[in-house]
């Protein structure tokens, strides 16, 4: 018996299959400040303890993107370590907020399968859950990710394909963010004035800079997770492949487009719910990302005067600036210098 993980391919899959994922992570102030590093992120909640602090936090939490990192790099080596590609995100809850010193660990269940129409890959479904060390759940989400078949000539399962919310309801989020102190919460040092009420449905914000993806920066942080997906990281294989190259992990763009959206959104301090995302087109390094934002929505959250919900749907490029909001052609076709669109609520201050 091999002593060697080959991954799981589509065929090794079925629906209600729970995988307990290997390898717990305690995240660290190190893994704090290397995020902070690779990408940049500003946000004042998440960067000093003493302003968290002086609006209710116990001390700065771990920013929310560095926990879906996290818990999704424990998911790779059972769920996609033979993906063509993530494909997509949906129902996403941040429910508990991390700390330096947490311990994560992360279980998934197959929630639906679909063969390609090549019968070469097939479409996994699964629904993720990470933990910390107290069992509590931190993070839940559902992804869906094409992986290869080991064996083109096996039957197709019974197709099954979850329905999926096009987006979460404002009373299930603000788990995360315990109750604040507004009146300790300083714009000059959040890096904005702009609050819940101050933002309008429709509005559109771009948000002006760039951000060049490097080669080693983004095998760096795919390896801060701890993800082993193939595409990522061998060359020797991925130069064969369709591209000819590696691919920047998709999480990688997600975190740019974040922190490149402070400039706007500089008060929208977390990520409380992801509604939906989609992996539009592959980014390689040598690559600029530029970013735009448009809220879709502005809610209360039931019982709660310190903060709001802001619907947003973040639209990342290549090479792309994005002063005229880039998006879809007439035809219905991504603009070509799309690679992302993210739904997501986040909270800011009332």
């Amino acid at each position: 018996m091999s002593k060697t993980n080959r991954g799981n391919f589509f065929e090794d899959f079925s629906v209600g299959q729970v995988i307990r994922h290997a390898t717990p992570r305690t995240v660290t102030v190190g893994d704090v400040s290397l995020y902070s590093a690779l990408y940049g992120t500003r946000f004042a909640v998440q960067s000093a303890d003493t302003f968290a602090q002086d609006i209710g936090y116990p001390a700065a939490p771990v920013d929310d993107l560095l926990v879906f990192h996290t818990v999704f790099g424990k998911t790779v080596p059972d769920i996609s370590l033979n993906a063509v590609a993530n494909l997509g995100y949906a129902g996403g809850r941040f429910l508990a907020p991390v700390y330096p010193g947490d311990t994560l660990t992360a279980v998934s269940e197959v929630i639906g399968l679909r063969e390609n129409s090549n019968g070469q890959s097939g479409v996994v479904y699964v629904r993720s859950v990470g933990f910390n060390q107290d069992g509590t759940e931190v993070l839940d989400y559902v992804r869906w990710v094409m992986v290869r078949k080991a064996d083109p000539s096996l039957p197709a399962p019974e197709p099954v394909v979850p329905t999926l919310p096009a987006a979460l309801a404002p009373d299930a989020l603000g788990g995360a963010v315990p109750v604040l102190d507004i009146e300790g919460w300083r714009d000059d040092l959040s890096g904005s004035t702009a609050r819940f009420s101050d933002y309008a449905v429709g509005e559109r914000i771009d948000h002006v800079d760039g951000m060049t993806v490097e080669e080693a920066e983004h095998m760096i942080a795919t390896r801060l997770y701890q993800n082993t997906a193939k595409v990522h990281f061998n060359q020797f294989t991925e130069g064969q492949g369709r591209f000819g190259r590696r691919l920047i992990y998709g999480g990688h763009v997600i975190s740019i487009a974040r922190a490149l959206s402070f400039n706007g959104l500089a008060n929208a301090f977390h990520i409380a719910a992801i509604n939906g995302g989609r992996h539009v087109a592959p980014l390689f390094a040598g690559l600029t990302v530029h970013a735009w934002s448009e809220v879709l929505d502005a809610q209360e959250l039931p019982g709660r005067d310190d903060v709001g919900a802001l619907r947003l749907r973040t639209v990342a490029t290549k090479d792309q600036p994005t002063a005229d909001f880039p998006l879809k052609a007439e035809n219905g076709d991504y603009d070509p210098s799309v690679i992302l669109d993210l739904d997501y609520w986040a909270l800011i201050p009332r």
